[in-house]
């Protein structure tokens, strides 16, 4: 019997087969690499705002501490947005004529919230508390960098699973003492490990549970 194909269908075979393997592999890399590009995670991009807030003036300059605008970061789950009153409080003595704060006094004269745009929106299926992390040694910074220095807020952090799961699971890295919680300046010690773990066992934290699924998902 005749020989049907060619003995060169065996190289194309051969090339078509570990083409379509490098094909399929740099599609995965490509995806791989767009969810861990700013673009999908929003690392460093700045969000447009109805104000353009500053918080390298409001807290680095005027020294206004985070509790100030977010007064609910150490009871609820939710940090809060500032209320338009609470601007005016200052606003309505200083920059009174200011353009750029026209939304702010339109916002108090109408009682119409300003639509601000969260920064830092974690998925629906996530349950993130931060009240709990605030009250166990976890600062402000570790999440959000040094928003203190940033003229316009941008997420310095991916808050992607396993960014969260590398905290989890080793959290001696990050916490820190309950009065250092609000210091964007805060910086560890050379044993912070061992201070690490002193502080988990005097917050009463199970580290060993942290990376259990229903920590996060309920």
């Amino acid at each position: 019997m005749s020989q049907i194909f060619h003995p060169s269908t065996n190289a194309i075979a051969r090339a078509t087969i570990f083409g379509a393997i490098l094909i399929v592999g740099a599609i995965l890399a490509l995806l791989y690499f767009y969810y861990r590009s700013p673009y999908e995670t929003q690392v460093g991009v700045v969000q447009p705002q109805p104000v353009p807030f500053s918080h390298e003036h409001h807290v680095s300059g005027l020294g206004i501490d985070c509790r100030y605008c977010h007064t609910s970061v150490e009871e609820s789950s939710f940090a809060g947005i500032p209320p338009t009153h609470t601007c005016m409080t200052c606003h309505s003595q200083i920059w009174v004529d200011s353009p750029m704060l026209e939304p702010v006094r339109q916002s108090y004269q109408t009682g119409i919230p300003l639509p601000w745009v969260r920064v830092h929106d974690m998925a629906d299926f996530v349950y993130f508390n931060h009240a709990v992390h605030v009250n166990n040694g976890i600062g402000c910074a570790s999440c959000h960098g040094d928003v203190g220095n940033m003229p316009l807020v941008a997420k310095a952090e991916p808050m992607t699973m396993g960014w969260c799961l590398e905290c989890h699971r080793d959290p001696a890295r990050n916490v820190r003492p309950q009065e250092e919680i609000f210091n964007m300046q805060w910086q560890p010690p050379p044993d912070q490990h061992v201070v690490g773990e002193q502080l988990l066992a005097e917050y009463g934290i199970e580290h060993e549970r942290l990376s259990d699924c229903y920590i996060c998902h309920r």
